[in-house]
């Protein structure tokens, strides 16, 4: 149960962290960079992104960490592990906060974008824009930060987990 325990805790370490290496990427390059395109580019822009973006490559790694990290945390026995098992909790509540942020801010707000016709005249693309843009960039900030201190938490359970194992091998 420890190999399967360890394992859930490394896929679910990694995992976690390329989705705080996405979001994180979306915050400091994709959003300053459509920051600087116009109202229609940037729209169409966000519509091709959001759809694109519903693929196994990001859907595994988005959803795979929660029952990995429910996993980890719930092994049983109380042999080394143990105080890595808090880490592990504490990037689980991360992670959860993180999944409720991105369903219920920034999927809404991706659903409204998508429904607005680039056809439409430059001011309703400019209303949506605006309806849009500053919200989704501080939520997605929000994720951000909650998944890279999720990571930050898996990689120190990580290195407790191995120091707790090196000193029960002594």
């Amino acid at each position: 149960m420890r190999t399967l325990s360890t394992a859930a805790l490394v896929a679910s370490t990694v995992a976690t962290g390329l989705m705080a290496g996405l979001f994180a990427a979306f915050a400091y390059a994709v959003m300053p960079g459509l920051a600087r395109a116009g109202d229609q580019t940037f729209v169409q822009a966000m519509q091709h992104i959001n759809r694109a973006i519903i693929n196994g490559w990001f859907l595994v790694p988005f959803l795979l960490p929660l029952p990995l990290l429910v996993l980890a945390a719930v092994r049983p026995g109380g042999g080394p592990g143990g105080a890595a098992r808090w880490w592990i909790v504490a990037a689980l509540v991360l992670y959860v906060v993180a999944f409720l942020v991105t369903g219920t801010q920034n999927v809404p707000l991706n659903d409204a974008l998508d429904k607005v016709s680039l056809a439409g005249d430059p001011a309703q693309l400019k209303a949506a824009r605006a309806a849009f843009e500053d919200k989704w960039v501080t939520w997605n900030t929000v994720r951000a930060v909650l998944h890279t201190a999720a990571f930050g938490c898996l990689a120190w359970a990580l290195y407790v987990q191995g120091a707790q194992g090196l000193s029960a091998g002594r």
